[in-house]
């Protein structure tokens, strides 16, 4: 079998059971498991799967730039947005991370509501700016511009000042078994330091995160209180998560 052939493949296998197993590949096609590990390496390079630890899983689209990531799934990340805009309660403190989908919940927000947002997303605090009811704390650090977000120590120092009611975190990918992550080694250090803040982290989750992984782990999934998906998302998707005790709402269904 051709290194194409294989590779292909390797991509069908991956669409179709949501990982991949080195050894077991091995076994089906008689070649080597360096030799699959090779082809993984190189898929990897590509952007075209995460590797993970005896084989892989699909890699987040997600971790695009932030034009390309406003270009992926918008009317569902409005639905999502409205879902977990319900949830907040006046008089709460919100931890309010940064992102696309996170953009569209300052959006869908009404324009009485009264609570503290707490974020370290200038862009988030720019959309809550109107928002009289809203007081508002930016966290202060590094521009990190691939997020807009701030991020280092001083962001993290800052973090763990404040106790919050939720978190609405934003990530890349959320799998079971490889857990909450995302592209950049900093950005998962501030998004830990904001989880371990709040009394529940709710994820809103656009398809193109479900069963993806990125390279920087943030937290194990059962540590996610609610999971906010679209109301079409099958149940063989979402079911390991709802086995770990991951509290699953539909965007548009009531709770």
């Amino acid at each position: 079998m051709l290194t194409s052939q294989r590779k292909q493949l390797i991509l069908q296998r991956l669409a179709r059971d949501g990982q991949v197993i080195a050894r077991t590949l091995s076994d089906e096609w008689q070649v080597s498991e360096d030799t699959i590990r090779r082809d993984l390496r190189e898929l990897a390079r590509e952007g075209r799967l995460q590797r993970v630890h005896g084989g892989a899983l699909p890699a987040s689209v997600a971790v695009g730039d932030m034009a390309v990531r406003r270009a992926v799934a918008p009317d569902v990340k409005q639905a999502l947005a409205q879902r977990a805009a319900a949830l907040i309660q006046p008089g709460q403190v919100v931890l309010m991370d940064g992102g696309t989908t996170t953009t569209q919940l300052a959006r869908a927000l009404p324009l009485d509501l009264r609570c503290t947002v707490v974020t370290h997303s200038p862009t988030i605090a720019v959309e809550l700016a109107g928002h009289a009811g809203i007081e508002l704390i930016l966290l202060g650090g590094r521009l990190f511009r691939h997020s807009m977000v701030a991020v280092g120590a001083a962001t993290v120092e800052a973090a763990r000042q404040v106790r919050a009611d939720l978190y609405f975190m934003g990530v890349t990918g959320i799998h079971a078994e490889a857990g909450l992550s995302t592209g950049d080694f900093e950005e998962a250090a501030v998004k830990r330091a904001l989880h371990g803040q709040a009394a529940e982290t709710v994820v809103m989750a656009s398809p193109e995160k479900l069963g993806a992984a990125s390279a920087y782990v943030i937290a194990p999934a059962a540590e996610v209180t609610t999971l906010i998906v679209a109301a079409d998302t099958e149940e063989a998707v979402v079911g390991p998560l709802v086995a770990l005790g991951v509290d699953v709402l539909r965007a548009g269904w009531s709770a």
